[in-house]
């Protein structure tokens, strides 16, 4: 008798892109795996929400911004370009900011 096949670790390519971001972040001694921890248990006391690959970015955005990496305004502009991107990219086709027509 064979055993029903496992789901996949990530159900799309951006989980698994974000899972490596934190790690390399890491492996580049931005954060220690305590302060992560800390980071997304923070993220997630904010509501009911799992902890999902989307609150592991909200985490990471946090953490870059408290180190001065980036700011609350950089991370607003590149989540509107990427929403510019998105709505002028073919569906089908992968959404790249270079499809930003405000770039």
């Amino acid at each position: 008798m064979s055993r029903p096949p496992e789901p996949p670790v990530f159900a799309a390519p951006w989980e698994a892109q974000t899972f490596a971001l934190v790690v390399s972040l890491h492996d580049a001694g931005l954060f220690t795996w305590g302060e992560w921890a800390e980071a997304l248990g923070a993220a997630s006391r904010g509501g009911e929400r799992p902890a999902d690959y989307a609150l592991w970015l909200e985490a990471i955005e946090g953490l870059l911004a408290a180190r001065g990496l980036t700011s609350a305004a950089a991370l607003a502009e590149r989540r509107a370009a990427f929403a510019r991107a998105a709505a002028a990219t073919p569906h089908g086709q992968p959404i790249t900011l270079a499809n930003d027509p405000g770039a």
